[in-house]
């Protein structure tokens, strides 16, 4: 059983820094892609960014330049390295799993297999 688990949110003043990690267990994890994703009250769920299995990145454009992930294989983690936050960066963060874990540019979020239960951010002005 894959299980994700985010850690890493809280409340934190606009153009400050926030780090959230995924840590990953019961799977193969250095041959997934691993997604972040967002969701805020009352909207869609949003991609926020992946990383594929070789280390290639993709970032949704609301947050290019300002975040950036990495992994650690030997951990099995993820990071999300989130800078000069606004108060739109706001919600429900979630990392994600996919077993296809090749393609640099999968953004949908039924193109992934496993998820975590969210951690929330939120950003004050």
């Amino acid at each position: 059983q894959v299980q994700l688990v985010e850690s890493g949110g809280g409340l934190v003043q606009a153009g400050g820094s926030l780090r959230l990690s995924c840590a990953v267990s019961g799977g193969a994890f250095s041959s997934y892609a691993m997604g972040w994703f967002r969701q805020a009250p009352g909207k869609e769920r949003e991609f926020v960014g992946r990383i594929n299995r070789i280390g290639t990145t993709y970032y949704g454009d609301s947050v290019k330049g300002r975040f950036t992930s990495s992994r650690d294989n030997g951990k099995n983690t993820v990071l999300l390295q989130m800078n000069d936050v606004k108060p739109e960066d706001t919600g429900v963060y979630y990392c994600a799993a996919d077993r296809d874990g090749f393609p640099w540019n999968h953004r949908e979020p039924n193109e992934y297999d496993y998820w975590g239960q969210g951690t929330q951010v939120t950003v004050s002005s």
